[in-house]
């Protein structure tokens, strides 16, 4: 598919089917996390897998937009092992997570599943609840799953801003 009617195409789903991701559909959307770029391609990127009941219970501990998914992508950085920008010390995992779950996201699509990103969650329930170390930042929850038949896009999804809105060219 053209990669602009794949963007075109994908839509935040927010009701899935009961039907599991096969793992060979969910290696093919690790590895399109796993090639996304990063920051200095420090790769500071961690992902849990979260697709069995118990675990998928322990979500609903931290955010209520799991939305019946039958696998979970908790997408986080290690902050021990992100680039920080010399200038000011910004850390880039962030960005890096964002990159990287974006590829994931597009990949899903790709594959005929739908997808989500989820910022709407409690860190320290998510700490708490998998574990994560110190080191480890939580950045966002991606469900995916297949869209349920009667799942749609929201009412503004095809609403765009003209790209004069959005664009300049050499100032601002």
């Amino acid at each position: 598919m053209d990669f602009l009617d794949l963007a075109k195409k994908r839509y935040s789903v927010r009701k899935f089917s009961d039907r599991p991701v096969e793992e060979e559909k969910l290696g093919k959307i690790l590895e399109a996390g796993r090639l996304a770029p990063t920051a200095c391609n420090n790769q500071p990127q961690k992902i849990i897998v979260i697709n069995e009941k118990a675990s998928l219970e322990k979500v609903k501990k931290c955010t209520r937009y799991g939305f019946g998914a039958p696998a979970v992508l908790l997408v986080c950085y290690d902050k021990s092992s992100s680039w920080k920008r010399s200038c000011d010390g910004k850390d880039m995992g962030c960005v890096d997570a964002a990159i990287v779950t974006s590829h994931m996201m597009l990949e899903a699509a790709d594959l005929g599943l739908g997808g989500t990103w989820v910022g709407s969650f409690d860190p320290k329930a998510v700490r708490l609840e998998f574990s994560l170390p110190e080191n480890i930042v939580p950045v966002a929850f991606f469900p995916v799953g297949y869209p349920a038949g009667d799942a749609v896009p929201s009412g503004n999804h095809s609403s765009r801003k003209a790209i004069g809105e959005t664009v300049s060219y050499n100032d601002f």
